[in-house]
């Protein structure tokens, strides 16, 4: 495999939102810098799974995902920079007219198998490797091991343990548990949860985790705005408002919600004075509509 991705794109920024008290400081760390394509933290949950793909003699990838997905464009996008062919099994029937994202997933050179929404509830029980035994098959959203381990790389691009609090969003909770493996014993790791009803993801994290000591970590429930992908007005505007203030722009579906999650928190006490804050900007951007850039 020969991906060469430049980390120095991504960048450590200082915010200082209106919202944000004088004795609590923020920072975004800027992984949606990283490539136009395989930005946040999608390439670091493919990476080691990549490479695995390759070192098995594997010629083909094959993930999950639904029309509007992150990790399939991200993946579609990774496998053509790697040169090995790619299919995304799809949630739900083939439409009339594709997705953006899965328009571009397309071009890209992803074979699109579409199943129904019954059949992908399923997947799992499905033999993948007898329908396509060139495979090397990669989870929903990057969501095995291997995953975490590139998220655990994460932190390094930083090198600063000054920070008394971490906090991404959450989907899988591949990229928590990589931050929760690689963070120091001081620091507290806080995963904003994007999906309504998701209490099976603690048991999901603690199978991705390394063995004790590890620094204390949560999972909010309470700010994933109606469920996943549900976007309101106030999300939009709270997104529009701080961009204006930032200029970081934030996607509908995971920073979003983080960002305003964060500063809900704030507002309520959640953060002590004296709080330094590193907040992962995990991209996504490729999901706004219509421009995949600021709402």
């Amino acid at each position: 495999m020969n991906i060469q991705l430049d980390y120095n794109n991504i960048t450590l920024q200082t915010i200082s939102p209106s919202w944000l008290p004088d004795n609590i400081k923020a920072s975004v760390l800027r992984l949606d810098l990283l490539h136009p394509d395989v930005s946040g933290n999608k390439w670091f949950k493919l990476r080691y799974n990549l490479e695995a793909a390759f070192a098995q003699g594997k010629t083909r990838i094959l993930t999950f995902g639904g029309a509007y997905s992150n990790h399939i464009a991200a993946t579609a996008a990774a496998c053509r920079l790697a040169g090995i062919a790619c299919t995304g099994v799809i949630r739900g029937e083939r439409p009339s007219v594709l997705s953006h994202t899965l328009q571009e997933a397309s071009l890209k050179g992803m074979e699109l198998h579409f199943i129904s929404r019954e059949a992908y509830r399923l997947k799992n029980e499905t033999d993948w490797n007898a329908l396509y035994p060139d495979a090397y098959i990669v989870p929903e959203g990057g969501n095995n091991a291997l995953g975490a381990k590139g998220c655990e790389e994460i932190l390094s691009l930083v090198n600063d343990t000054s920070f008394t609090h971490i906090a991404c969003a959450v989907g899988t909770g591949t990229t928590l548990a990589g931050l929760i493996n690689s963070a120091a014993l001081h620091q507290e790791i806080r995963g904003y949860v994007v999906l309504k009803g998701a209490a099976y993801l603690e048991e999901e994290i603690l199978s991705l985790l390394a063995p004790s000591p590890l620094p204390h970590w949560q999972l909010l429930h309470e700010h994933h705005g109606g469920g996943y992908a549900k976007v309101s007005p106030t999300l939009r505007e709270f997104i529009r408002l701080f961009y204006e203030e930032t200029h970081i722009p934030l996607d509908i579906v995971y920073t979003g919600k983080l960002l305003m999650g964060f500063r809900q928190d704030v507002m309520d006490g959640r953060y002590p004075a004296g709080s330094d804050v590193l907040l992962i900007h995990t991209g996504g951007l490729q999901g706004n509509p219509p421009t995949g850039s600021v709402i």
